[in-house]
């Protein structure tokens, strides 16, 4: 999961009580379709600052709530609305996660686009969407090096 640190970083995550936060706001529908249909409770995220100097992935967080519609989209106030999107037909989705750990270290796209191991990530591929998906072993690969001191 992709967030800019000045809207909300991993030490804004961190800092929410029980540090745990809705991740709403999404607006691409392949996101979406993840945020709805494939992430569950329990899953484990790796999370990416994105439009930052490096950008990379800066620490983990666990799905703690199933995918639900995102009312921030019905919202006049909130950053991203959309009324096409209805309580009683939301378009938009969101889940709710848990900050796990914040790494020693950022790892850059830079340097996980030359670890071999990691040459089929999809964000090596498609560096633009803000939710993807991770296999189990990228994540572990990505875990060793951030939590190394």
């Amino acid at each position: 999961m992709k967030s800019e640190p000045d809207d909300y970083s991993i030490d804004d995550l961190i800092n929410e009580e029980n540090s745990t936060a809705e991740w709403d706001g999404v607006r691409n529908y392949q996101a979406r379709n993840y945020l709805r249909d494939q992430i569950k409770v329990g899953d484990e995220v790796l999370y990416y600052h994105s439009n930052s100097k490096p950008s990379g992935v800066i620490g983990t967080a666990e799905v703690v709530k199933n995918g639900y519609p995102d009312f921030t989209a019905w919202d006049p106030n909130s950053k991203h609305p959309d009324f096409k999107s209805t309580p009683e037909s939301p378009i938009w989705y969101m889940v709710d996660i848990k900050a796990t750990k914040k790494f020693n270290q950022i790892i850059s796209l830079q340097q996980i686009k030359q670890i071999p191991e990691l040459s089929q990530m999809v964000l090596v591929k498609n560096s633009r969407l803000s939710v993807q998906p991770v296999t189990s072993e990228e994540f572990e690969i990505i875990d060793q090096i951030g939590s190394k001191k």
